[in-house]
């Protein structure tokens, strides 16, 4: 067996079916065990990503940690992913996306919660946290310091394919074929930006990422809004056959899914594959960058960074699904080969529908801004997953500057065999978290119920709660443990 089939059995094991029964299952769980509060707090949540309370120990404002999170997490599967998996899985793939981040939004409370509580501080003063701490510092046993040390080296091999080379590739390829710009110049522009901002560490990538992410999001939120609101007498219809096509057991065809055919479990395999690519809920890499917030409790930052799977997948994502939904092209066939257009090209047709030639454009923005913002926040993701498992300064500059040059040869080279690599690395992150999350569940719930009853129901009533202002009203282990 070659090396392709290799790494091929390992994808359709670490993101198919069973895996992702484990990931909505970890999020149906914590969602219960915590008796829904991530749901009925997430308007609390959302106010607290505006809140300007950061005169705490951390590197960074809760808002730059949640946009340095947002930044790895809002890519090219927004955009890409959606449509791919709304030809593969049929319309309802969306519904089965939105159910599964309606779960995530308690796993990713639940490891960003994780990760300031039992962060550390580094050599140079910096936060140092994630997953492997929570594994290190959580489970106390060597079996949890195997798992830090597995999904620390699981990050770092993923950074430079999922979190890199693809999404330059992704830029450099969006630029070509649209507009015959040269990928070696495309990727010189990328290497030179990266570097730039990477080479200053976490409070550079969360002061670019404070103004890129809300601006990318923000442009692509009115370009569909537009698309949608031209479109709009097909949205009803549209939205009804999403949800006829997700619970159908048997196979459909028809109304907006054009010539388009999946049964229900085929829906909910890829809207949940593809919702949990784009939201990395399950996935430990975004509590890493929770983990480098100025916050006075663990559960504050575990509320602010569950934002991030709402703004991804409910609302972008949605908003991608809804462009193609009411556009009328989905199910449309490639008139030179006669297969089923997907992925960006489906996404291009149903922009144009509206905006013309523009419609290229506006993808081809949307995409060099979203994949760029990712390649900055997994920089972050693994240069502290290195960290954790080589304390030199020195290796960490050069794999700052060596992950730059990457991205030159992610946008000018097509490596096959090292995307699936990094591919299978991005997959198999997922097990020893949910094993963290599963095993460290009762301090999460801890650290829920305490912030709930000390903190929220007072600032519900618009009282203003500093969990660190009286350490005396705080039992010691606590304090110390928030004040790491």
């Amino acid at each position: 067996m070659d090396v392709s089939a290799i790494l091929s059995a390992v994808n359709n094991f670490v993101w198919g079916p069973v895996m992702l029964v484990l990931l909505v299952g970890t999020g149906v769980f914590l969602t219960v065990r915590l008796k829904f509060l991530p749901w009925r707090n997430l308007g609390y949540a959302i106010r607290m990503v505006f809140s300007k309370r950061d005169n705490h120990a951390g590197d960074i404002t809760p808002f730059q940690s949640l946009m340095t999170a947002l930044s790895a997490t809002i890519g090219t599967g927004n955009i890409v992913g959606v449509a791919t998996a709304m030809v593969l899985g049929g319309p309802g793939a969306l519904v089965w996306m939105w159910i599964s981040a309606a779960f995530g939004l308690s796993t990713k409370y639940g490891e960003s919660v994780l990760a300031v509580k039992y962060r550390e501080t580094n050599s140079v003063g910096e936060m140092a946290g994630g997953p492997m701490y929570a594994m290190k510092n959580g489970i106390h046993n060597s079996f949890g310091r195997l798992l830090a040390f597995l999904f620390s080296v699981f990050v770092v091999l993923a950074s430079f394919g999922i979190g890199n080379m693809t999404q330059a590739n992704s830029i450099a390829a969006a630029l070509s074929s649209s507009y015959e710009i040269p990928t070696w110049l495309v990727g010189g522009i990328i290497t030179i930006a990266a570097i730039s901002v990477l080479i200053r560490g976490i409070r550079s990538i969360g002061l670019v990422s404070s103004v890129v992410v809300p601006a990318m999001a923000v442009f692509y939120f009115f370009a569909s809004l537009v698309v949608i609101a031209v479109n709009f007498a097909a949205v009803p219809a549209g939205v009804v056959e999403m949800f006829r096509m997700a619970f159908s057991f048997d196979s459909v065809a028809g109304g907006i899914g054009g010539s388009i055919v999946a049964s229900m479990l085929t829906s909910m395999r890829w809207g949940v594959a593809r919702g949990v690519f784009s939201n990395e809920a399950g996935l430990g890499s975004a509590p890493i960058a929770a983990a480098a917030a100025r916050t006075d409790h663990a559960s504050r930052q575990g509320y602010v960074n569950m934002t991030g799977t709402f703004f991804d997948t409910m609302i972008i994502c949605m908003l991608t699904g809804l462009v193609i939904a009411s556009s009328g092209v989905l199910g449309a066939t490639d008139s030179a080969t006669g297969k089923l257009i997907s992925g960006v090209q489906l996404t291009i047709l149903a922009f144009s529908t509206v905006f013309g030639d523009y419609g290229k454009l506006i993808v081809s923005i949307a995409i060099s801004l979203f994949a760029f913002s990712t390649i900055l926040g997994w920089e972050y993701y693994g240069e502290k997953a290195l960290e954790y498992l080589v304390k030199q300064r020195p290796v960490i500059m050069a794999y700052r500057i060596l992950f730059s040059l990457v991205t030159f040869v992610g946008a000018t080279t097509t490596l096959e065999i090292v995307w699936n690599f990094s591919d299978t690395m991005n997959g198999l992150m997922i097990i020893p978290n949910l094993i963290c999350l599963l095993w460290l569940n009762k301090d999460i719930a801890k650290e829920c119920f305490d912030y709930e009853e000390k903190v929220v129901a007072h600032e519900k009533k618009g009282e203003f709660i500093d969990y660190q202002a009286d350490p005396a009203d705080i039992p010691a282990e606590a304090y110390d443990q928030s004040m790491r």
